[in-house]
């Protein structure tokens, strides 16, 4: 599924260097702010209760289909999320990576097959795919220092 807020939150080049954590947790904020409005733009009680327009039926239908797309078929869920990782790479949308990266790490892909993930989207999107790997590479390790710390 596509991140939400694409634009919103601004990752900084090395917010997570050194697995400093706290304030600082890319994975955390990412998690958080993600769940946040996905429930603001899903869910009509949320927003009625919180005085704020629903979200229309067709937004809600996207989310449906973009969650269901993901599910295994003849492609299986770890494939799916692959390609996801792919696409988001060439059309540079960090928070479509992060989230991609996330499920990737989740369906069990190894380093390995991110990095080799990674070398089709830079051959895809060439040289301005750079930045973009940088900050995924940047949410991977701290995705796996998670995993190593037990978070």
């Amino acid at each position: 599924m596509a991140a939400l807020g694409r634009g919103e939150i601004r990752w900084g080049m090395g917010t997570s260097a050194g697995g400093s954590g706290g304030a600082t947790d890319r994975v955390a904020q990412f998690n958080a702010f993600r769940a946040r409005l996905n429930e603001r733009i899903t869910s009509d009680q949320h927003a009625q209760g919180a005085g704020l327009t629903p979200s229309t039926l067709n937004t809600k239908r996207f989310f449906t289909l973009d969650s269901s797309c993901y599910k295994g078929g003849a492609l299986d869920e770890k494939t799916k999320e692959l390609l996801g990782l792919v696409a988001s790479m060439v059309l540079r949308c960090d928070d479509c990576i992060s989230y991609h990266i996330d499920q990737c790490v989740r369906v069990g892909c190894s380093d390995q097959e991110l990095w080799e993930c990674f070398d089709v989207a830079l051959i895809v999107g060439g040289s301005i795919v750079i930045p973009h790997l940088r900050r995924g590479v940047d949410f991977l390790d701290e995705l796996r220092r998670r995993a190593k710390a037990g978070a």
